[in-house]
């Protein structure tokens, strides 16, 4: 007898992204490369890079979705991805050009702005100690 088939859901900060049914198989990108589950696999958890996540569904064929850094959660048939964006229903050179245009940037703009606000608060503590000791 074969085994049950997955429940997969994309969970977004303000929303459910979308949820399928029937999944056989589940592929994601990692810090350390790509990870696939299938049903039997054991129970895990995933830190998720932007990436092209990869379900196969009984009904739907495989189903391409980009997502942004996340993290993936496995438990018995239940597959949760929370990411902060995701993009579906392109083809694939479209979904690359999504992460690239849309998470990369995003991600590289978000290192800039902490690179900023840690010189301005570094500033800040350096005039607090010479007022200290004045």
């Amino acid at each position: 007898m074969p085994p049950p088939f997955m429940t997969l859901r994309v969970l977004l900060p303000s929303r459910v992204f979308t949820e399928k049914t029937g999944v056989k198989r589940v592929v994601v990108e990692t810090h350390n490369g790509s990870y696939g589950l299938l049903t039997h696999r054991l129970d895990c958890i995933a830190a998720l890079v932007p990436g092209i996540l990869v379900c196969e569904t009984e009904g739907e064929g495989v189903i391409c979705i980009a997502v942004d850094e996340g993290v993936l959660v496995k438990t018995g048939t239940d597959v949760l991805v929370s990411v902060r964006r995701a993009v579906g229903g392109a083809d694939l050179g479209q979904l690359h050009d999504a992460i690239d245009r849309e998470f990369l940037t995003h991600d590289a703009e978000q290192r800039s702005a902490r690179a900023t606000m840690d010189r301005l608060e570094s500033g800040f503590r350096l005039r607090l100690a010479r007022l200290k000791h004045a």
